[in-house]
């Protein structure tokens, strides 16, 4: 099997990480290593890559340098074939890598996919997820990825890259004191700030739902986010999984962490407010902007998003 490797210069926080990646592979002259210096290089990188038979693509990069692969190779067939998707931990936040077991070294993560493309991938080291397709009408790229948030999440990496150091808060320190800071507000009632609601129209598979101002309006086919939550307990067999929370939800610590951990904030009983579903087609009518994975996309009024799962990709676990 032919492994190929696409590394994004911009992503890493680590210089030296990086150094000891190129130096690695330097040793491998027979796999390609494509570099580019920025997220929105990676279809020329790609194309380069398409001049060749790629089997494994290791992804060395953040969620935004992923999310641009798999729009590049879903919406825009970069590639002539698919191959088996190989995320490295290489980026400031690493959501996707983790979920789907990425090494933290990514020169074992390397070691790892060599010794399987040369002696083939085992079975235990593939994990198929659906994709996320989001479309947000006419003159707009549909995008692929693995993460949709509405709203504060749009807010908060806006915030972070635009406010705070570079080199200390926007990895996982910078998402980890986000967070909790977010999560305490959140419990506490807070309505203002980056957790000011947003007015959106939902409609989960063609019914319509809801329709107010929601804290939080998030969609996945990840199996757990950062930090090992998971807010969504939808019990449907369907690949995309939704949560929204309404800004007048009955909020306190315990019902934050119990939603935290995928359950619902009160046993046995529906909560005003609270809505997680597993569904197959997801249509929003908002006016905030939003992520996917990390890439954001500016509010822009009564904005239509539809999102749905209409590809399974196959990728490799490295861990």
């Amino acid at each position: 099997m032919r492994l190929s490797v696409l590394t994004n210069l911009q992503a890493g926080r680590s210089h030296a990480r990086l150094l000891r990646v190129q130096a690695f592979l330097k040793g491998y002259p027979d796999i390609l290593h494509v570099e580019t210096d920025s997220r929105d290089h990676v279809p020329q990188a790609l194309a380069m890559l398409a001049k060749q038979e790629v089997d494994i693509l290791a992804v060395n990069g953040g969620d935004g340098t992923l999310q641009h692969v798999l729009t590049e190779i879903l919406a825009n067939h970069a590639l002539p074939r698919l191959p088996l998707i190989a995320p490295l931990r290489g980026g400031r936040t690493n959501m996707n890598a983790l979920d789907i077991g990425s090494h933290r070294d990514p020169v074992a993560a390397l070691s790892a996919l060599i010794a399987a493309a040369h002696n083939g991938v085992p079975s235990e080291r593939i994990v198929e997820r659906p994709v996320l397709r989001v479309d947000f009408g006419p003159g707009h790229n549909t995008q692929y990825g693995l993460f949709f948030g509405g709203g504060v999440f749009h807010r908060t990496i806006e915030f972070k890259h635009n406010t705070l150091p570079k080199r200390h808060f926007q990895g996982l320190l910078g998402a980890a004191a986000f967070t909790g800071t977010l999560l305490a507000r959140a419990a506490l009632g807070s309505v203002s700030g980056l957790l000011t609601p947003d007015h959106v129209e939902i409609q989960l598979d063609g019914q319509s739902m809801e329709q107010g101002k929601f804290l939080l309006v998030m969609a996945t086919s990840l199996e757990r986010l950062l930090f090992h939550l998971f807010p969504f307990w939808g019990q449907e067999s369907a690949p995309v999984r939704f949560t929204a929370i309404a800004a007048g939800a009955r909020r306190s610590l315990s019902a934050t962490l119990r939603v935290l951990r995928g359950r619902p904030p009160l046993t046995g009983a529906a909560t005003p407010g609270y809505l997680s579903r597993n569904v197959r087609h997801v249509e929003l009518r908002l006016d905030c902007g939003f992520l996917v994975d990390g890439e954001p996309f500016p509010p822009a009024p009564g904005r239509v998003v539809r999102i749905e799962a209409d590809q399974r990709l196959r990728f490799v676990r490295t861990e």
